[in-house]
């Protein structure tokens, strides 16, 4: 971390980390970060991003509701593009929690596919 920055709690027990002034939730996200990063100067993959956010259901107000709820998202770690053309979102995952697997499920009827990285 630089000055001033905090870094807050871990919600599984991972540790932070910072690589290239950029926050990742656990080490195995920063290494995978580092492995996409060598691939795309290699000319492998283009198009690197992080934490593309996908809306999985948009806001509604629910009955008796003051405002509406915010949109359901999705947030991958990582999205790019492979020489074929083809768009790749990626997610490190050490343990597929209930929530994931919902937004897995809502992504893949929304026709994206997630590949999962071990952590």
């Amino acid at each position: 971390p630089w000055a001033g920055q905090v870094m807050a709690k871990a919600k599984y027990r991972n540790k932070p980390v910072v690589v290239d002034c950029k926050r990742f939730d656990s080490q195995a996200e920063a290494v995978r970060y580092s492995e996409l990063k060598l691939m795309m100067a290699a000319g492998v993959i283009s198009d690197l991003r992080l934490q593309v956010s996908f809306v999985l259901a948009p806001s509604v107000r629910l009955v008796g509701a003051t405002r509406a709820t915010p949109a359901l998202r999705y947030v991958s770690d990582f999205v790019y593009r492979k020489l074929d053309g083809s768009v790749i979102i990626e997610d490190v995952k050490g343990a597929l929690t209930a929530a994931y697997k919902i937004k897995r499920h809502l992504m893949a009827l929304n026709g994206h596919h997630i590949t999962e990285i071990k952590a």
